[in-house]
């Protein structure tokens, strides 16, 4: 399975800051399926999932954003008391580390997704699809 391509924006923690990279991206006429922030007192880090992601990381570079594309995995979790910790427990008893998650709730097709990224992408991609982890394909995230 091919990584889905996660956008990591390193913004400084100002007023507006998150508003204009928001603004650039509807420019671009660019959907947002995901997104999470993670910030400190001085900088922070915007995660999102887009329809173009390779387009809208060339064009916030041009404009001396820092973007890093990172892989992640989307897999389909039910929403239900626990339905998030099978996968963790999976991840946990396979010894794979999680370095951070978030997840948002589509009722179309899936209960819900989480958007893992892991220490060891690849060894935990195995173990995913060897536990049956309903993974998603990344042009279903895009297209969503």
């Amino acid at each position: 399975m091919e990584y889905l391509k996660q956008l990591s924006i390193f913004l400084e923690n100002k007023e507006g800051r998150m508003l204009h990279t928001l603004d650039i991206i509807e420019e671009l006429n660019i959907n947002i399926r995901a997104l999470s922030i993670a910030d400190t007192s001085e900088f922070g880090i915007l995660r999102l999932i887009v329809t173009d992601p390779l387009k809208v990381k060339e064009e916030l570079e041009k404009k001396d954003f820092i973007v890093k594309l990172t892989d992640v995995i989307p897999v389909a979790i039910s929403d239900e008391p626990g339905g998030l910790n099978k996968i963790l427990r999976l991840l946990s008893n396979n010894n794979i580390n999680l370095e951070y998650l978030y997840a948002f709730v589509e009722q179309q097709k899936y209960d819900a997704i989480v958007i893992l990224r892991l220490e060891n992408m690849d060894e935990g991609l195995k173990v995913l699809e060897e536990g049956n982890a309903e993974l998603i394909c990344p042009d279903e995230i895009y297209s969503i």
